[in-house]
C-alpha cells in the first residue's frame, strides 16, 4: 500500500481527496502545515508527497525547495488553474507533476498511479542492464545514473525522460514521442512540462566543451542526446 502525505489547508477538498484515495488502495495521510512535508521526506516515511502551492506559513515552492536538500521522493504539486508562473517554478525545482485546481479526485489518482509507477518500476521493455550513451550510464533496475562516473541526481521525472533520449541517443526524438514513453501520456497542447524538465537535465548534465547543452533542441520537434 503505497503512502500518501497531502498537505493542504483547505479541510474540505483534503477530506474528499482523502477518502477517494483511500478507497483506492492508498494510505493517506493529510496536515495543513508544509513542515510535516518537509519531516516526511527527511525520514522517508511516504512514497508521494501531494503538496499545495498556496499555503500560509511556508507556500508550497518553499517547501519544494527545502525536500528537495533532503530527498528525491516524488512531488505532486497542487497549482491555481492558469498559473503557468507556480507551475514552472515548481517543475524547475523537482517536482514530478502538477494538477490545477480545482482538481476531481479521479484526475488525482490517475497521476500518482503515473508517478509512482515511473518511481518504482523500471520502463516498459527496459532491460535491467546498464544503458550506457556516452558519459551517461544508466541503471534502469534501479533507477540510479552516473554522469562521467559521478552520481546523477535526478527525479523519478527527469530519470524516465532521460532514459527516452538514452535509448535513442544521437537520435532525433519527437516531444510526442517523449511524452507517451516517458510519461505513458500523449503531449496535450501548450504543455511545457518537457521543456521544463529537459531544462533541469541540461542544467545537471552541465555544458559541452564547445558551450552547447549536451540535450540539443529541434524547435517544434523535439530533443537530441549528443554522444560527444
Amino acid at each position: 500500500m503505497n503512502k500518501v502525505l497531502l498537505i493542504d489547508d483547505d479541510i474540505e477538498l483534503t477530506t474528499l481527496l482523502q477518502e477517494y484515495l483511500t478507497e483506492e488502495g492508498y494510505d493517506v495521510a493529510t496536515d495543513t502545515d508544509g513542515r510535516a512535508a518537509i519531516a516526511a521526506a527527511a525520514g522517508n516515511a511516504v512514497d508521494i508527497i501531494v503538496l499545495d502551492i498556496m499555503m500560509p506559513r511556508m507556500n508550497g515552492i518553499e517547501v519544494l525547495q527545502r525536500i528537495r536538500k533532503l530527498s528525491q521522493v516524488p512531488v505532486l504539486m497542487l497549482t491555481a488553474r492558469g498559473d503557468d508562473v507556480d507551475r514552472i517554478s515548481g517543475l524547475n525545482l523537482g517536482a514530478d507533476d502538477y494538477v490545477p485546481k480545482p482538481c476531481s479526485p479521479g484526475e488525482l489518482a490517475a497521476r500518482l498511479r503515473a508517478i509512482l509507477r515511473r518511481a518504482s518500476q523500471p520502463s516498459v521493455n527496459a532491460s535491467t542492464d546498464t544503458l550506457r550513451a556516452g558519459h551517461l550510464a544508466m541503471h534502469p533496475s534501479s533507477r540510479t545514473a552516473e554522469w562521467r562516473g559521478k552520481p546523477l541526481d535526478l527525479t523519478g521525472t527527469e530519470f524516465s525522460l532521460l532514459e527516452v533520449l538514452a535509448r535513442n541517443a544521437g537520435q532525433l526524438v519527437s516531444k510526442q514521442d517523449i511524452s507517451r514513453r516517458a510519461f505513458g501520456k500523449p503531449l496535450t497542447p501548450f504543455d511545457r512540462r518537457i521543456d521544463v524538465h529537459i531544462s533541469s537535465v541540461r542544467q545537471k548534465l552541465g555544458l559541452r566543451d564547445d558551450g552547447q547543452p549536451w540535450i540539443q533542441s529541434v524547435r517544434g520537434q523535439g530533443y537530441q542526446l549528443l554522444l560527444d
